[in-house]
């Protein structure tokens, strides 16, 4: 699912972010990505993501190289790729219904055909009554919460999460982990970075390091 080799990464003339990073992830595996803040986790993240790509090495993702897309490629596997973002990137004209079924639509979905889908995930992550609210309406926590169900309601190949549970409370954090770690047993890849030792320790997933420099510790 994921492979890097001898990867280096900056910005602009600035040093490496990630220098020497090898990682390789298989199909159905839980990982959970750690670091100090400024290691370069969500830089690394983008890169998985297509939204960077490495100065140095190669990096595939499901299976292609990230440096031979062209737009059109790389907007078909990003469909395949489900991403929680920590700044949550909801669109604010739409309501919460609308954010969370826009990757169906995306996807060629028709108009109200997925409702009882979205409707359960929105149920699960506890917003179910605020489906036809609009995001401004929303704590930063419960912002996070239609992020997590955007990300997910396409039944992503694998899930790229950033911090998905630094906005809400322990009891949510918990809810939202077992959430990660159902569709990770019906057979999705799960990158999962985190500062949340206690987490990481219910989950039993394998935890990578990422140390000040950008390299890798497994």
């Amino acid at each position: 699912m994921i492979e890097l080799e001898n990867v280096g990464l900056a910005y602009g003339n600035g040093p490496d972010i990630l220098q020497n990073v090898y990682l390789h992830i298989g199909r159905g595996d839980l990982r959970f990505l750690t670091g100090a803040s400024g290691s370069g986790k969500s830089t690394l993240l983008r890169l998985l993501f297509l939204a960077l790509q490495p100065h140095q090495g190669m990096a595939r993702v499901l299976g292609k190289d990230v440096a031979s897309h062209t737009p059109q490629s790389r907007a078909r596997l990003r469909r395949k790729l489900g991403v929680v973002f920590q700044d949550f990137r909801l669109l604010d004209h739409l309501t919460i219904f609308e954010n969370v079924e826009l990757p169906l639509r995306a996807a060629g979905g028709e108009p109200g055909k997925h409702t009882n889908d979205v409707n359960d995930l929105l149920d699960w992550v506890g917003l179910k009554e605020r489906a036809r609210d609009f995001p401004n309406t929303l704590s930063g926590g419960e912002k996070q919460r239609v992020a997590i169900a955007r990300a997910v309601v396409t039944k992503p190949e694998l899930i790229l999460a950033d911090e998905p549970t630094g906005n809400v409370d322990p009891a949510m954090a918990k809810r939202l982990l077992r959430l990660f770690l159902e569709l990770n047993r019906l057979g999705t890849t799960v990158l999962f970075a985190t500062h949340d030792k206690h987490l990481i320790e219910r989950s039993g997933g394998q935890v990578i390091h990422l140390m000040p420099g950008g390299r890798l510790s497994q």
